[in-house]
């Protein structure tokens, strides 16, 4: 099953960290990733920076060219009310194919703030308790998931997430 998932870590180097981490998972066989995308938000900046994985397999899964409009609606549009709003809005209709609400897609643009960084990935195939291991202790919060609500809680238990 693939699953997408969003990670906030509590520094702007979290969700480095973490994609190298993820990266040995898949090194070693125990997580597939499709495709993955970073935001980190140092402090005293105005925006966040990105960076997507571009993994060899994003061209047959439509998620590559889904970060750029998912990252910069959500992150670069001018973020005054109303017009926040309508930019979560207007990109809700792309990504609910995926599976993704207009209402997971608020709750990240909140969470992810000045101080901060979050991983975005998109995996199949995982032992989630071999590569929870590997996570365990880098205070991470899991902001949203596609998964079932028995599926969010094993990950939730498997990676100590908030």
């Amino acid at each position: 099953m693939t699953a997408f998932t969003v990670w906030k870590f509590d520094g702007p180097d979290g969700a480095g960290h973490a994609e190298s981490v993820l990266k040995g998972c898949e090194r070693d066989g125990l997580v597939k990733i499709l495709d993955h995308a970073i935001i980190s938000w140092p402090k005293d900046d105005s925006h966040p920076t990105t960076k997507q994985g571009h993994e060899d397999t994003w061209r047959g899964t439509g998620w590559g060219a889904l970060w750029g409009v998912l990252l910069g609606a959500l992150f670069f549009v001018p973020l005054i009310g109303g017009v926040a709003g309508a930019a979560i809005g207007a990109i809700s209709k792309s990504t609910q194919d995926a599976g993704i609400t207009k209402e997971q897609l608020q709750k990240i643009r909140t969470e992810v703030t000045p101080g901060t960084s979050a991983l975005f990935v998109v995996t199949e195939q995982g032992d989630l308790d071999r590569v929870g291991e590997r996570f365990h202790g880098m205070h991470s919060k899991l902001i949203d998931t596609n998964l079932t609500d028995a599926e969010r809680q094993v990950l939730l238990e498997t990676f100590g997430g908030r």
